[in-house]
């Protein structure tokens, strides 16, 4: 069966002194499969946009922010993570500079600045927990990773860099 993911964006974006990142507190509507779950901001590609294009549109519709600096810091294939077990394909940018001054939330949830030494102490997607170092080292290549999920749940993980 060929493989045919739901393409995504998620970008995490640095505050200005690089100490904070902008994520989304997924609380706002009562039947999302996120609900209560920090994360990044992104979403699906639109058919004629690129990564990075999408990655942009996504961010200002969600903050209200400009991307001025971002990079691809990996990609992560998620087999079977949708909740009625789509696979996803996930560009994951780092963004480090932007204009504008972000929205305080969104339909989905409230937006948060979270010190980046304290991240791994919110909920959030158990798998998250895996490739978010990744994001944040200073390691210049980019990984690429595959998290299969069975029943809401990583059942492995594996990267390569390059």
């Amino acid at each position: 069966m060929p493989y045919t993911p739901i393409v995504a964006t998620l970008g995490y974006i640095l505050s200005p002194d690089g100490k904070q990142v902008l994520l989304v507190h997924r609380n706002a509507r009562p039947g999302d499969e996120h609900l209560g779950k920090y994360n990044g901001l992104g979403g699906k590609i639109e058919p004629d946009e690129d990564m990075v294009e999408g990655m942009r549109r996504e961010i200002m519709e969600e903050a209200g922010i400009t991307c001025t600096d971002l990079s691809l810091r990996g990609t992560v294939s998620w087999p079977g993570f949708g909740k009625n077990g789509e696979d996803w394909l996930g560009f994951v940018f780092l963004i480090r500079r932007f204009e504008g001054t972000p929205f305080t939330s969104n339909p989905e949830g409230t937006l948060e600045w979270v010190d980046l030494d304290r991240i791994y102490e919110l909920p959030m997607w158990e798998g998250d927990r895996h490739f978010l170092p990744l994001v944040f080292d200073d390691d210049a290549r980019a990984f690429h990773g595959v998290m299969p999920y069975q029943d809401g749940r990583p059942v492995r993980w594996s990267y390569s860099r390059i």
